[in-house]
């Protein structure tokens, strides 16, 4: 089991904003590389909040409180830069830890139960999670084809090739993070599956078969049990979240 778990919240343009200030990427396709261009595509995306920046600052400045508050913050009246520059310092304080994963791994030996300590040895070995969900956020900063973008044999998502323009990218998208990935349902880059079972069948069968599956992808013959010990695991990444540090 590999790679593009993390399910879409809206569309598929927004996903879950924790942990963000660790992501090299913003957007599934990666299009972005920093969280103050992601927060202003977001404002004007007509899919999302269809706000024009130049009636976003209209608006920031006709408020007597954004004014005063950007004025003793930033020096001037309140623009676009200034207010992606608050939205994102703000998103960067939305952090996830202190898991039962997290605590295992700090010496709790009782922290994690037994079926998820079985998950975790899927996820290491027979399944091959860690070819994609490695590290500390359980992603590798990297893109991937699973193959959820095709449907009937057609690609109805060219995913990373529309920021690269690499035949190798069609179809392929930013792997997520797995932190808190129980209460992000649904899943995928545009929502497919309702369900982590329905994510552990998906790649359990080895993704969909298109010319540019990723090649750590391939069927895993997972038993009931493991497929068990593996969602068990899952729901371990679960921790506290806490925002806006002091």
């Amino acid at each position: 089991m590999a790679v593009g778990i993390h399910g879409r919240r809206g569309t598929r343009n927004s996903p879950t904003v924790l942990n963000r200030a660790y992501s090299a990427f913003q957007f599934w396709d990666g299009r972005r590389t920093s969280l103050e261009e992601q927060t202003l595509d977001s404002i004007q995306n007509p899919l999302e909040m269809d706000l024009p920046i130049g009636e976003l600052e209209r608006r920031l400045r006709a408020d007597a409180f954004y004014n005063t508050q950007f004025e003793s913050v930033f020096g001037d009246r309140p623009d676009a830069a200034s207010a992606a520059n608050a939205i994102t310092t703000f998103v960067r304080t939305l952090l996830s830890g202190n898991s039962a994963f997290d605590r295992f791994t700090h010496g709790d030996r009782r922290a994690l139960s037994a079926p998820a300590r079985r998950g975790l040895s899927v996820f290491r070995g027979k399944g091959n999670c860690v070819a994609c969900h490695s590290g500390p956020l359980f992603a590798d900063q990297d893109f991937h084809n699973t193959g959820v973008a095709w449907q009937d044999g057609e690609l109805r998502d060219q995913g990373r090739y529309q920021v690269t323009g690499k035949e190798e990218d069609r179809g392929a998208f930013k792997t997520p993070t797995l932190r808190e990935v129980a209460r992000t349902a649904p899943y995928m880059h545009d929502g497919s599956l309702a369900t982590l079972e329905e994510v552990v069948e998906f790649y359990n069968r080895g993704g969909n078969a298109n010319p540019f599956r990723d090649r750590e992808l391939r069927p895993l013959m997972l038993t009931e049990d493991e497929k068990e010990a593996i969602l068990a695991f899952l729901q371990s990444l679960s921790g506290q979240i806490v925002e806006g540090l002091e």
